[in-house]
This record gives structure tokens, sequence and C-alpha cells, in this order.
């Protein structure tokens, strides 16, 4: 039998440091609640009541655009199928598209409808033009929300017109706005679509409420949200060169203060942060032992490049661990993760990159098999005799 040991090697990566306390604790919101994250490594800049369930107004209407883009993606609908507009679509108080019972419009058109003029009459259109009833697609949006990992959000509408069970964390709604960009690339482009108006009605209502648009740096979203409960947030998104930043901020007093503080989320996340590359792909990091392999060692590697994010201010060498269960029992493929390389990080969470095998290893004949054997006896009897001796 496989003798078990987690083995743990200590290695110094000549990099910036990866300490992100001194960058984070330097930054403050007047948000209620603020969640910042690089969008490639998944790294954590800034968090602050991020786990908490909160109103997320017309912020929860991403969530019925993931629905529709689903549906998109899996061939239910095409961007021309046209929804039939009801007397409840209608009758939606708040930002609307000004859609009457007459009207058919395309699931084009109401995408831009719900980003751009933030419709909550055009959300009841999908809500019932998916499912039916706008209730049953508000239990559709809970099953997917719980699975793509959405463990603060609940809801009851698909508009985020205010109710109690509606309710979505920052942390939830960065997840989301992530899913979006990455899985929905085809889509995301209207997300930047500064105007729009359905048939010419309306005209006072066609411009995008995000307040990041116009100003130059980079602002590509996502989406606003305001009620009195909620305050006004913002879940955005930008791009400075090869870097994409996505922020969510709630509970702001006031159009000007979101404009302010989202514009102070964006500067600081890409002034106070840079990219920096750990290993590049297939770089040996370490070895480890294999248990009935033909050969006795297998390379820790690398499987792409790794890239972490460091404070731009501070240049110090780390420590990181690279952790394996050990031995490891052949066979072994090439590229099967059989380690992980770990960084902990003051006041930043954890970051565990997986490394792979560089070569195969397949399971020994009769020598390699009883070699190993010997070796584990030979280990058990020095190992019982220390233990005797003192």
């Amino acid at each position: 039998m496989r003798p078990r040991l987690v083995s743990y090697l200590f290695i110094a990566l000549s990099l910036a440091a990866l300490w992100g306390g001194a960058a984070r604790a330097a930054f403050e919101t007047r948000a209620t609640a603020a969640y910042v994250v690089d969008h490639a490594t998944g790294t954590v800049l800034f968090s602050k009541n991020a786990e908490t369930p909160m109103p997320p107004a017309s912020m929860s209407k991403l969530m019925t655009l993931n629905m529709l883009f689903e549906a998109l993606q899996d061939g239910r609908v095409s961007m021309g199928t046209q929804f039939a507009v009801s007397s409840k679509a209608r009758q939606m108080g708040g930002s609307t598209m000004f859609l009457n019972e007459r009207d058919r419009p395309t699931v084009e058109q109401l995408i831009q409808g719900i980003i751009v003029q933030s419709g909550n009459d055009a959300c009841v259109v999908v809500a019932e033009g998916l499912a039916g009833t706008e209730d049953a697609f508000a239990r559709l949006m809970n099953e997917r929300a719980r699975a793509l990992g959405m463990e603060n959000s609940t809801f009851a509408n698909a508009s985020g017109w205010p109710n109690p069970n509606q309710r979505m964390s920052m942390q939830d709604l960065g997840i989301l706005a992530r899913r979006l960009i990455s899985e929905f690339p085809e889509y995301y482009g209207y997300f930047g679509q500064e105007e729009y108006e359905f048939d010419g009605r309306a005209p006072q209502n066609r411009f995008n409420r995000n307040p990041l648009l116009k100003l130059g740096i980079g602002a590509d979203g996502l989406k606003t949200g305001h009620t009195s409960e909620a305050g006004y947030g913002l879940v955005g998104s930008a791009v400075q060169g090869t870097r994409r930043v996505v922020f969510v901020i709630s509970g702001l007093n006031t159009e000007a203060e979101r404009a302010e503080e989202a514009e102070r989320v964006v500067n600081w996340a890409f002034r106070q942060f840079v990219e920096k590359t750990v290993a590049e792909k297939g770089t040996r990091l370490a070895e480890a032992p294999v248990w009935m392999g033909e050969t006795q060692r297998v390379g820790l590697v690398a499987p792409d490049d790794m890239v972490l994010l460091v404070p731009a201010t501070q240049r110090d060498a780390i420590e990181a661990q690279i952790v394996y269960d050990g031995p490891i029992e052949a066979p072994i493929e090439e590229g099967q993760q059989i380690g992980e390389l770990v960084v902990n990080l003051p006041d930043m969470e954890e970051r565990r990159l997986p490394l792979v095998a560089d070569k195969s290893v397949p399971r020994g004949g009769f020598v390699p098999r009883l070699r190993t054997a010997a070796q584990v006896l030979f280990r058990d009897y020095v190992s019982t005799e220390g233990f005797n001796l003192f």
C-alpha cells in the first residue's frame, strides 16, 4: 500500500512581493459595500461587506441578461426572435422602453432596452418569453444562481424591482459580471453602447446611465442600479493595456458620488497593481518521488504561464510552497495535475496554482515494484527502530 505524505517544498520567487496589505489598507470607499477583482487572475483587490446580501436594484438585471444569453447560446432563441408584450410588462413603472401590447420586440431590441434604457418592462417581457411567467423565471434564476456559485443571491423578479426577497451580494454580482465577459463575448459589446431608443419612443431615456463610458478610462460595462433602499450602485468593468478590472459598488448617496467612486476604483486598481509572471509554461519548479513507477521521480511544471497580480510599489522576493501528496502513484500521465503552488498573501486571498507532471510515468514491472517495496520496508524499519530507541 502506498505511504501517504503531504510534502511541502519552499521556494523563493524572484518577483515583486505579493503583499497587498499596504495597497489595500490605503484604499477607502464611501460605498456601503464594494468588491474589486482582477479579471484575468481572479485576484480580489478589495472587499467591503462583499458577501452580505443587499438590495441590488437594476444591477440584478445582469442575471436576467445571463439567462437570455444562455438561451441564445443553446439555440432556444435567436437575436431575431420576437416576444409578446403582456399588460403586466406594459404597466411596469420606473425606467422602461415604453412597450405596449401591440409591440413584438426582438431579442436584440430587448437586450439593448435592458442594458441601455434599463427597461423594467423589457425584463418582464424576457421573463415571460422564456419561462411563461415572471414568477417561474425567478425560480429558474435562483436555481441557476446556485449552480453558478452565487450563494448569497435570491431573486423574486426579473427587473430588480424592490422586493424583500430580491437580494444579491457584491461578490455574486462580481461573479456574474466576470461570467458575462468571459462566456458571452459576442454579446458583451452591448454593455458599452451609449444610447438606444425603441421605435423613436422616449428619447429622454435613450442614454446609458453608466457614468464611466465617456471618460476614456477603458470602461465598457456593465450596469447601474438605484432605488431608495439600495442607494446608487454600479457593476463596472474597464480595460487598460492587457488588464481588465471588474468592480461592484453599492449604497452611494447620489449619482455624482457613484460616478466619483467608480472612477476612483478604476484608477486605483490599475495604478496600484501590476501583473508579474511567476513561471512560464513548461517551467520545472520541483520534482516528486514516484510510487511503483518505471522511474523514481517526476517533474512538477507550470501547465500555462503563471501570472499573479502584485502591488506596484513593492519589490521584495517572497517564499511560496509547492504542495503535493506523495509519493505519487504510477501510472502518471503527462500534463496530469499532481501538485499546487500555494502563495499565502497577508490581507489577500490565498492563491493556489496547479502544477502538472512533465512526463508520463508508466507503472513499473517486477523489478521497479520490488525496489519500491524494499525501499518502503527499509524506511518502515528505520522509522520503527528510531522510535524504539527514543
